[in-house]
């Protein structure tokens, strides 16, 4: 991040300056929700001016849920955007023109959550129980995928209706036995429940699709591939200096963003960075794809959510433009 990098961006912008004929490539990025601690390295770059430096002049757009953010980039609305990947390959085969070139979750941050007085002990006690979450979430329509892991009957549950903001209370209150949340959460659920609290993360089970991705727009990404290049690399600068020391990227972050509490912020990055790292991460670049998980990923994808036209995934996610020397740090 220091001498080498800027000479690095410097040069980059320079090359991206005399190829276009521009000073400044303008850059739209959609994020898959309202801004929190795993969206704070884009704003900490910058920030910084890490972008600018680069030769891209960067608007960061708050989302209203993945499926919209893969819609908008896929559309060719936005040129970059951060989407579920599952959610994105269900919108690459509706026609969306859409490639992932960084992952950001390498494991996926799905868990059931319930309360150990009721009585549950793990998902062999699910079946008779209801499980509560919104109406089409990911985790319901995948459920018979995890329940197949956990050897339980798919049809040996209740689905209830619950909005994200009232999970906690429906749990609390005992209107449903078991729900769903992103690992992110998981700190405010602790706080809540203490010791009373049972979990269960999908990967520890075998069940881990990829989650959050960068995504970008075909037609973009084939007309200014190094503008592709270097915001993917200035992209996987920040995260790296956030994984390193993230209040300053968090202090980036609520500048920009209101309504934030700190404390939880710096909660959800320790769960963020563990969602974040996997063998992969470790040990090709910060943000990498393993070719055999991206094939398991579209099997499960199209098992469970449906592929209506047939791609091919080694060509819709790519390490291409990553810097190798970037790797996530082991613990």
């Amino acid at each position: 991040m220091g001498k080498n990098w800027l000479v690095v961006v410097c040069s980059a912008a320079a090359a991206l300056a005399h190829g276009d004929g521009l000073a400044e490539h303008k850059v739209n990025l959609v994020l898959n929700w309202v801004p929190t601690a795993d969206h704070s390295p884009y704003f900490y770059a910058k920030e910084q001016g890490w972008y600018s430096k680069a030769g891209i002049d960067l608007t960061i757009e708050f989302g209203k849920g993945s499926a919209l953010s893969a819609q908008k980039v896929g559309a060719g609305v936005s040129e970059f955007g951060v989407s579920d990947l599952a959610t994105a390959l269900v919108g690459k085969s509706k026609g969306a023109n859409l490639e992932a070139v960084m992952i950001v979750y390498a494991n996926s941050p799905q868990g059931f959550y319930w309360l150990k007085s009721t009585g549950i002990g793990g998902p062999h006690d699910f079946p008779g129980k209801k499980i509560g979450n919104p109406p089409g979430d990911a985790a319901r329509v995948m459920w018979p995928a995890f329940a197949k892991k956990a050897g339980i009957d798919p049809g040996s549950v209740t689905w209830v209706n619950v909005s994200p903001q009232a999970k906690i209370a429906s749990l609390k209150s005992h209107v449903i036995d078991v729900t769903t949340d992103f690992y992110n959460e998981h700190d405010l659920k602790v706080r809540e429940f203490g010791f009373d609290l049972g979990f269960l993360a999908w990967r520890s089970i075998g069940l881990n699709p990829y989650g959050n991705a960068l995504i970008v727009n075909d037609y973009y990404l084939a007309q200014h591939r190094e503008v592709v290049r270097v915001f993917v690399q200035v992209t996987q600068r920040a995260f790296a200096a956030c994984v390193k020391d993230v209040e300053p990227c968090l202090r980036a972050l609520m500048s920009d963003v209101s309504g934030l509490d700190l404390a939880t912020q710096r909660n959800q990055w320790q769960r963020i960075k563990e969602l974040m790292r996997d063998p992969t991460t470790e040990t090709v670049a910060l943000g990498a794809f393993d070719s055999r998980r991206l094939k398991g990923d579209y099997e499960l994808v199209k098992a469970y959510l449906g592929i209506e036209r047939p791609f091919d995934i080694e060509k819709t996610a790519t390490n291409e433009f990553l810097d190798r020397s970037i790797k996530m740090p082991r613990e």
